[in-house]
């Protein structure tokens, strides 16, 4: 008996296609550094993933070995270009354990001004090229543009933009520049308004730019704690932990600040979260500046400290503008380490690529993986 003729056409529309796999990277622009993404894909869905690094790889650690711990902190500068302050401040606070010593309180809260500062541009870095990757290019000229003002306050700080080189085993390197506290001020005032009034309104009128990140790259809770993301990507996803607030380090005890947390797990979860933190951090700046001015200009902000370290084991970690960065030392009494392994949140955070794009179309893949906000230099070391 002859089928009937809608049995056929159902049959003619259900089609079998081959998986592929496809190459992203290392130079396609999504990818935000020397990476690749290999993704299977079935039809216009992603089934798999799989993320390679390793095309940056300098030998960071090995490096260190052979250099004494001040020659170490122009190296930590360059884990990461975009959050340079705070790996120098992670490195310089492991030493500091190691000699069991304690940085004056003047030192502590420039340190807070400065890590914040590196957060919010750091945070600005990765909105703009968020901009480029959903098709908008007014977004990046606009953070870009509020990302200069914060270099400038590096400037003014320490003399240099993005390699600061300032934070030093006992302190910092030199005490904050006349007038640095009203330029921080009016820089923290009128960024707030721009980003709100400007940025966020650009981003949150626009119904293609919302619509490609709600409900793209969903992790549960539970996801994002098996895999081990920590930082603004597991804050998105529900996960109500800041090493700041939680396990504080210097004086981040003594300042009032909020922990953006956000329930859906999603993208657009993950880009509100990094607002809300830009907002806070400029929280965090005005209390750790007035802190800074109440102990006045006589007050030491930087200890002597002795070559070598005594023979131990050392681990210190800190809230990096993108997830919990943690360095291991092993000191063995001389100038040099013996030992020191770095901890790079985007190692981990990139390593959860598979589960992150799996469902998402491959228009999708550029939005998904710009979320976790990518810094291959402090990932292949």
């Amino acid at each position: 008996m002859a089928k009937d003729v809608l049995d056929i056409k159902a049959e003619s529309a259900v089609m079998d296609t081959d998986k592929m796999w496809i190459i992203m990277g290392p130079q396609h622009p999504f990818s935000h550094g020397l990476w690749t993404l290999k993704i299977q894909v079935d039809g216009e869905i992603v089934k798999d993933a799989e993320p390679i690094v390793g095309y940056l790889h300098r030998g960071w650690e090995k490096e260190a070995e052979a250099r004494s711990y001040p020659k170490i902190i122009p190296m930590a500068d360059r884990l990461c270009y975009a959050a340079s302050m705070t790996y120098t401040h992670l490195f310089c606070m492991t030493v500091e354990k190691a000699l069991d010593i304690d940085v004056p309180e003047k030192a502590k809260y420039i340190r807070i001004v400065a890590d914040e500062i590196c957060r919010i541009q750091s945070h600005l870095m990765w909105l703009a090229a968020v901009g480029t990757d959903l098709g908008n290019f007014t977004v990046f000229l606009w953070c870009m543009r509020e990302r200069e003002f914060f270099m400038d306050l590096n400037v003014r700080l320490c003399g240099a933009r993005m390699t600061t080189n300032y934070p030093r085993i006992g302190g910092v390197r030199n005490d904050t520049t006349e007038l640095f506290d009203r330029d921080v001020m009016r820089c923290v005032e009128r960024f707030e308004k721009v980003l709100m009034d400007d940025i966020v309104t650009l981003i949150d009128d626009s119904s293609v730019f919302v619509s490609r990140m709600k409900g793209v790259g969903y992790l549960t809770r539970e996801q994002t704690v098996n895999l081990g993301i920590t930082g603004p990507a597991m804050r998105g996803a529900g996960v109500d932990f800041d090493i700041r607030r939680d396990d504080p380090y210097d004086n981040y005890d003594k300042i009032d600040f909020d922990v953006p947390v956000m329930t859906q797990g999603d993208s657009y979860s993950r880009y509100q979260v990094r607002i809300e933190e830009m907002l806070q951090s400029c929280k965090i700046i005005r209390q750790a500046v007035q802190k800074v001015k109440a102990l006045g200009k006589n007050a030491p902000y930087r200890l002597k400290v002795p070559s070598n370290v005594p023979a131990g084991r050392s681990t210190v970690r800190l809230e990096d503008p993108r997830g919990e960065s943690l360095m291991y030392l092993i000191s063995d009494g001389t100038d040099k380490p013996y030992r020191l392994k770095v901890r790079s949140p985007i190692f981990t955070n990139v390593s959860a690529a598979k589960p992150l794009v799996q469902g998402c179309r491959i228009a999708d893949v550029p939005v998904v993986m710009a979320m976790i906000d990518m810094c291959l230099g402090e990932t292949d070391r």
